[in-house]
């Protein structure tokens, strides 16, 4: 795997002008290629700097997000799986806000499209969605090539910290009430 991120970046890196877009691009190409959204922003950082890689990374996510919202719906299989695992994950009526989901997007072990499937049971329409992407994948693409450097220099140990922060924070700022619908509530036996 590090030959190949190796073998991207140089290529890459003479590309000149394409470079941008075929980063773009590569963000747009990540979930076949089965690559990690904070490896790519992390890419972006050092090929781009901070300010240039946070910002074609974020077209990039943003890009990626909107792909999603219109394709997922064309694969039921796919939409029915994101259902069954978010499930799984969490109770069966609740639902993330915005702001949990940019705070998850930072783990990097947390499936980016199940975060945007949950964006889309969240958001009233495609526009809602589109800001609601855009807020949680703005910090994704900022911190993560920003500090790509430092991240990468951090131990297992330090990453599980890090991660269990952000769950933890994640606690914090979620919504403090539960919805039961009528007919969960009170069961009838037919």
């Amino acid at each position: 795997m590090g030959e190949t991120s190796a073998a991207v970046i140089a290529w890459l890196e003479h590309q000149e002008a394409w470079a941008p877009l075929l980063f773009i691009g590569i963000h747009l190409l990540r979930p076949f290629l089965f690559l990690p959204v904070m490896l790519v922003c992390i890419t972006g950082g050092v090929l781009f700097g901070p300010i240039a890689g946070t910002a074609y990374s974020v077209i990039g996510t943003m890009l990626s997000s909107l792909l999603f919202y219109r394709t997922i719906r064309l694969v039921p299989s796919g939409l029915k799986r994101l259902r069954s695992l978010k499930e799984k994950w969490m109770k069966k009526n609740a639902t993330l806000t915005v702001k949990q989901v940019a705070v998850l997007r930072l783990i990097p072990f947390i499936h980016f499209h199940l975060l945007s499937y949950c964006l889309i049971e969240i958001s009233a329409d495609f526009k809602d969605y589109t800001k609601s992407s855009l807020f949680a994948n703005f910090p994704l693409a900022v911190i993560y090539t920003s500090l790509g450097q430092w991240i990468t220099l951090l131990s297992i140990p330090l990453m599980v910290l890090f991660s269990s922060l952000l769950i933890a924070l994640c606690f914090f700022i979620r919504k403090k009430y539960e919805v039961f619908l009528w007919r969960d509530f009170f069961q009838t036996s037919a």
